[in-house]
Parts: structure tokens; sequence; C-alpha cells
């Protein structure tokens, strides 16, 4: 199964990284967007679509000297693509049934064959990971694990939101609108709205990299004997 990693944004939140690809920030030596790669390969996944954006020829470059054992497709998605779009860009790798996404800025210590057991059992269009968070995210909200409501950035956030590490079906793109769009509103909505859209919840580690606060908490945690999202 093909693995999408959205590695188009920018790093400008996080102090003296503004002017490199966001995934490309280091990680105790090595860029996110490597670590992320380690916990799908460590789980036996080998195929990946890197979506790049801006100065997405840094993250080629990368990738043309790491992981030379992997099939890694990186296809340029424009600079300032929505995550929608960047995705429906991609339509044309995604030849099978389905596809498994995240960003390219969290780290989650994930079991991805429980998740994709769990998203072809329920059999819907979408499969997100929830997870508990930080209080600044857009929120889901889930009945028996369908995901009755999506909101992008409540004021007052509590219990799961969207942790990224999708699984999704192929069909899913036609719900993505040829305008430029975000992921996160009209087609996860849309889905919302068809009862198609189900969470995986997960009570495990997971941090994204969001400000220099979690670049540096990051940094503090990939030096322990057991990084934590490595521990599945």
């Amino acid at each position: 199964m093909k693995v999408v990693i959205l590695a188009g944004g920018f790093g400008t939140r996080i102090a003296d990284h503004s002017k490199m690809p966001k995934p490309m920030i280091s990680i105790n030596g090595k860029p996110i967007i490597a670590h992320i790669l380690e916990i799908y390969i460590k789980q036996g996944f080998d195929k990946f679509i890197i979506a790049v954006g801006f100065k997405g020829y840094v993250i080629k470059n990368y990738f043309k000297k790491n992981f030379k054992n992997y099939d890694i497709k990186i296809v340029d998605t424009g600079l300032k693509t929505l995550t929608g779009n960047r995705i429906k860009k991609l339509k044309k790798y995604l030849d099978e049934k389905n596809f498994m996404l995240t960003y390219g800025d969290g780290l989650c210590n994930i079991n991805l064959k429980k998740l994709l057991n769990f998203h072809l059992k329920h059999k819907k269009l979408v499969t997100v990971t929830a997870v508990h968070p930080p209080a600044r995210f857009g929120e889901l909200v889930i009945d028996h694990h369908k995901v009755t409501n999506f909101e992008e950035k409540p004021q007052l956030q509590k219990g799961w939101i969207n942790g990224g590490f999708f699984v999704f079906k192929r069909e899913f793109l036609n719900l993505i609108p040829n305008k430029s769009v975000m992921l996160e509103r009209e087609p996860l909505k849309s889905a919302t709205k068809k009862k198609q859209f189900i969470a995986y919840k997960h009570k495990g580690f997971w941090h994204c990299m969001d400000n220099r606060r979690d670049h540096s908490s990051l940094e503090k945690l990939s030096k322990l004997k057991k990084i934590p999202w490595m521990k599945f």
C-alpha cells in the first residue's frame, strides 16, 4: 500500500527554520520527515509519495542520498497549493483501492496494521487517527467511532482531534473539488455528512511540530533511550 506524506509546508512559525521546508527541520540530526518514514518502514510499508511545495528541491536532494532502498516518489504539487489539492494532484499515482496519508510535521506511535485493519473492517471512505491534543487543534465529534462533526479550530477544544495518519479509499478523491480547498474543510466535512468518516482512537504518543516549543520538546524526546514515537 502506498503512503502519501504532505510535505509542502513552510517552517515560518519555528524560529531559525523559516527558510526551509517544514518537513526538513531537524530532530536529533535528521529531518522530521525521515522520522515519519521510519514509523511506516518499521511496520512494513515501503512505498511512498511525497507531495512537495516550498523548496521541494531540498526534500528531493535529501532523498537522492537517503532511503535509497525504498520506493519514494517526489511530486511537486505547487508552492501555495492547499492540502486538498495537493492530494488531488497525486491521483494518477494512487492506483490501489486504498492509500495511507499523513502530514509532514507529526510523530505518533500508532500501530499501522491495527489502523489499516480497522479501516478495512468498517469500509468507510476515510479513517483518521484521533488523538488527545494540546488545546489548539480542530475537534472531531465521535459517536461509536463515527465522526459526526468536524470543526477546524474551535476556541475551546476538548476531547479528540485529527492526528493525521489517515487511511483513504481511492474514491475519496472524488470529494475533492477542482477549486482550491483544504483537505480539512470541504472534503472531510463532505465525508462526514455522507457518514463516510470514521475515527481510530489512539491513546498513545502523538506530538506535532507546529512551533518552536514543539520543536524543542521533540528534540528532548528524541534523545531518550527509547524514542516514544517508535514504541508501537
